[in-house]
């Protein structure tokens, strides 16, 4: 498909999900070879896992990027909604 016959807010939309999704599996891999590595290296009796830590505020990260690409809280989405408003005023 050409990217002439795209339509751009679409094409922006799916570009922006793509790389959310390659970011969450990127995520679920790292934290889960940290875990192994936190097992094998025989930490068990300390009172809070380190990988907690890791995985905790790259979530809190991820989760941000999930509500701005999903629920339209992007910059973005928030222009076009602004400036959908003003053409409606101006036609008013």
């Amino acid at each position: 498909m050409e990217t002439s016959n795209r339509d751009p807010q679409l094409w922006r939309m799916a570009k922006d999900r793509a790389k959310f999704k390659s970011h969450l599996s990127t995520y679920v891999l790292v934290n889960a070879v940290l875990w192994v590595i936190w097992g094998l290296t025989g930490q068990e009796a300390r009172p809070m896992p380190w990988p907690i830590w890791a995985g905790a505020f790259w979530g809190i990260g991820l989760v941000l990027q999930g509500i701005r690409v999903y629920a339209g809280f992007g910059e973005q989405q928030q222009s076009e909604r602004e400036y959908e408003k003003l053409v409606k005023r101006t036609r008013n």
